[in-house]
């Protein structure tokens, strides 16, 4: 059984065990499966001969960096073109940008890098379409701006947001307040600042396991839930503000732009075609 199918199956698992106080120790175990396994599928890429395919490789330049992450044909290469002086390729059909082509904001005398970058499809982060490489540059970014079709309503939205979260990319998150060290003996050694109510010592014990981890310190100081935990043991997450822009509005009713433009502090409506 291969890395994809082994995610799939404790998806499965996870998805369909109940969830209550019998079976959160083995859910706990499963989220950590879970997290190892999805960081040995991203690992290939970075260790065959660190090639990020042609396009990708773009350097970091001016004074902040922003990702544009969508479907295809969402408008990311219009918004770029009109918003830069870069051209980037439009069209109406699907897969029009191939690689990451950069574009810079000029702002109050700042430099915004802006990275138009080929559409995300369902299953990026097992690998599908070029999810690598797009996930590998949206990681260096100090902002995500994601590009959605208002036409499709949230379901372009959760889709993106599963498919970034599965990567280790947490949106509009701050980093969970533990303190995680491994040391070269002496066991695990626990404490917390604040009442825990999502995890217990066992809980906690149970996950290091799983990572064959048996000596540590561990600080809780706020009221961190079990995914939070294995965020701060694989070590690798990041988190990154995210602002969502809604285009093609131009192509639902008056009810549903308002509606839309309720739903969050965070985003943005327009029409760029």
């Amino acid at each position: 059984m291969g890395i994809v199918e082994k995610i799939q199956e404790i998806e499965r698992e996870i998805g369909r065990t109940q969830k209550n106080k019998a079976t959160e120790y083995h859910l706990g175990v499963l989220k950590a499966k879970l997290a190892k396994y999805r960081q040995e599928l991203l690992e290939p890429s970075a260790k065959g001969g660190g090639s990020k395919g042609e396009g990708f490789d773009v350097m970091k330049s001016g004074d902040a960096r922003v990702a544009l992450i969508g479907f295809p044909s969402v408008g990311k290469s219009t918004f770029l073109s009109t918003v830069t002086t870069t051209e980037s390729v439009a069209a109406s059909y699907e897969f029009t940008t191939l690689t990451c082509i950069p574009g810079v904001i000029e702002y109050n005398g700042a430099n915004i890098q802006l990275l138009d970058l080929p559409g995300i499809i369902e299953g990026a982060s097992q690998g599908k379409g070029r999810g690598r490489q797009v996930i590998a540059v949206a990681k260096t970014a100090d902002l995500i701006l994601m590009m959605l079709d208002a036409t499709k309503g949230d379901i372009q939205r959760g889709l993106l947001e599963k498919e970034l979260e599965a990567v280790g990319i947490r949106l509009n998150k701050k980093r969970p307040n533990i303190y995680f060290k491994r040391k070269a003996g002496g066991g695990v050694k626990f404490t917390h600042t604040v009442p825990l109510t999502f995890c217990d010592e066992k809980m906690i014990q149970s996950i290091l396991h799983e990572y064959k981890i048996f000596n540590a310190d561990i600080i809780f100081r706020e009221n961190s839930t079990v995914d939070e935990l294995i965020d701060i043991i694989q070590g690798n997450r990041v988190y990154i503000p995210c602002l969502y822009v809604y285009n093609k509005i131009d192509q639902i009713c008056i009810e549903e732009m308002d509606t839309l433009a309720r739903s969050s502090p965070i985003m943005l409506l327009l029409a760029a075609n």
